[in-house]
């Protein structure tokens, strides 16, 4: 119990210093459906956060000095935890409301310092408090320099903790809203026994003096856990906060046509199915059949991205000729949801890999007859990694000799914006001579639409679009690929970056793009 009384403060600091670390993780993912997984989150989250915290070492420092009382140490964890709860209810509202019509730039800043600067703010202000206090007890000011390495030591652990805990175990196992209530509900409830405790004796009056207080407490706490049981859509047919986004896979009706589809976004479709036939409901994802004219007789594909696992499960549907097709996806949960709500089924040539896509490029030994790339996060959240003229010649090397290469991006070709896909067919035309880019729409089509990227192995090799093969085609994709095809000698490349792992602006020129549609 001496031990105990002696080391108090360090334990209280260390779950302090946890908590501002779990609230900046979970951040991260509160902001991502509607902000995206972007450098502009990253930096405004982690910009406000830090910020917050260094306006606490001072105000901190200032408030201890002049009240250097342990009733006013645990009633600021206490304010602290009272931030925290008001994050799940303010999030609901705001993000709700503004949240699409804030811009890339300005929304996550804003909403930042809305939702996440208080309750940093207050938790900063423990270790200049906890350093005071402990100071208290040493005679002129002896081993001060002790004391205040050793706090900071607990705080920054615990932040350590807090980090590691929030994104191998919380996350994936509780979710955002039930993480948020329980580290504010747990920061009251230490600062309110740490005021019963401090004096001894006191528990009526506390409760008598503290009526209104206990009340609002209890009533935030209760408002935070009504927004946590808001209702779900009806569509909703599973929901769960995977390793690196929120899943949810839903039903709904495209074209008076019923569709099962995956999201990892509130807005953006990864996948889907027709629940009344085998055909694929997305236009762009029906452009591996590119195989059956380019390369009929492939045997080996590979598919960076699962998402619902539809193109693979298709393929392997109408192909014998297929002998195995490797499915790289990040997200390690996709494969067993795609097998028990997508139709999915165990198959000797279907092989999944739970990595990242560029990581497997490196390492595998395979190569393939062709590789289909569908990496995005959201229409928002582009891997940068896979946007490089490093990515594509990495891709390339891992064809073989007849070999081609796709992929789907999203961009517009009229405007200011349409520097992002410019700049990827500038970066992809260098790694690819005999390269050729569709518009899934249309190539006149102004806004957003999905691109089709399609490289050759062979640098020499030429498709013929005039062909009695393509014409005549009995499948409509490849029947309509002239009118698809993007005439390059019509676009102005003057303003289009060429992309590289070392400069590569793709939050910015993402974010032009989609600010033309918020």
């Amino acid at each position: 119990m001496n031990f105990l009384k002696r080391n108090l403060i360090f334990c209280i600091v260390f779950i302090t210093g946890g908590a501002v670390l779990i609230i900046e993780v979970t951040a991260f993912r509160i902001l991502a459906p509607y902000f995206g997984n972007t450098l502009y989150s990253t930096s405004s989250i982690i910009g406000v956060v830090l910020g917050a915290l260094s306006l606490g070492y001072y105000f901190g420092g200032i408030l201890a000095d002049r009240y250097p009382k342990y009733s006013v140490f645990f009633s600021l964890i206490i304010i602290a935890g009272i931030f925290a709860l008001l994050i799940q209810g303010l999030s609901n509202i705001l993000l709700v409301k503004l949240g699409y019509t804030l811009s890339f730039k300005i929304g996550p800043p804003i909403i930042s310092l809305i939702l996440f600067f208080f309750p940093s703010l207050i938790l900063g202000m423990m270790s200049p408090f906890a350093i005071k206090l402990k100071s208290l007890r040493e005679k002129n000011g002896k081993k001060i320099g002790r004391i205040s390495g050793s706090v900071f030591f607990w705080s920054t652990l615990g932040s350590i903790a807090g980090s590691f805990a929030a994104g191998f175990f919380l996350i994936p196992s509780f979710g955002i809203n039930i993480i948020i209530i329980s580290t504010g509900l747990a920061l009251i409830i230490i600062g309110t026994l740490g005021l019963l405790f401090s004096k001894p004796g006191q528990y009526k009056n506390f409760l008598k003096g503290h009526k209104l207080f206990l009340f609002l407490v209890f009533l935030i706490f209760v408002l935070s856990f009504s927004f946590l049981s808001l209702p779900k859509s009806e569509q909703v047919i599973f929901q769960k906060e995977g390793l690196y986004s929120k899943i949810t896979i839903e039903d709904r009706k495209i074209a008076n046509k019923k569709v099962r589809v995956l999201k990892t976004d509130n807005y953006s479709i990864q996948g889907g199915i027709f629940l009344d036939s085998d055909e694929l409901p997305f236009e762009y994802t029906k452009y591996y059949v590119l195989y059956k004219i380019l390369n009929p007789q492939s045997e080996k594909a590979l598919f960076l991205g699962g998402g619902a696992y539809s193109i693979p499960k298709k393929l392997l549907s109408e192909s014998n000729n297929i002998k195995r097709i490797d499915v790289v996806e990040i997200e390690p949960e996709l494969y067993s949801l795609a097998k028990k709500y997508f139709g999915l089924r165990e198959n000797e040539r279907l092989f999944n890999y739970v990595a990242d896509g560029r990581r497997f490029l490196h390492d595998t030994k395979e190569t393939y007859d062709f590789i289909f790339t569908d990496v995005y996060y959201s229409i928002s959240s582009v891997p940068v990694h896979f946007t490089t003229k490093e990515f594509f010649q990495l891709s390339k090397n891992k064809l073989l000799k007849d070999g081609f290469f796709m992929m789907n991006i999203i961009g517009m070709l009229d405007g200011e914006a349409n520097q992002l896909i410019l700049s990827e067919m500038k970066t992809f035309g260098l790694i690819f001579p005999s390269s050729y880019f569709f518009a899934v729409d249309s190539p006149d089509k102004k806004g957003a639409q999905n691109f089709i990227f399609l490289g050759l192995k062979d640098d020499n090799q030429k498709i013929d679009f005039s062909s009695q093969e393509i014409l005549a085609n009995e499948n409509k994709v490849i029947r309509q690929l002239p009118e698809k095809l993007i005439r390059l000698e019509n676009l102005d490349f003057n303003s289009a970056y060429l992309l590289t792992d070392n400069f590569n602006p793709i939050e910015y020129l993402t974010a032009k793009m989609v600010s033309r549609f918020r």
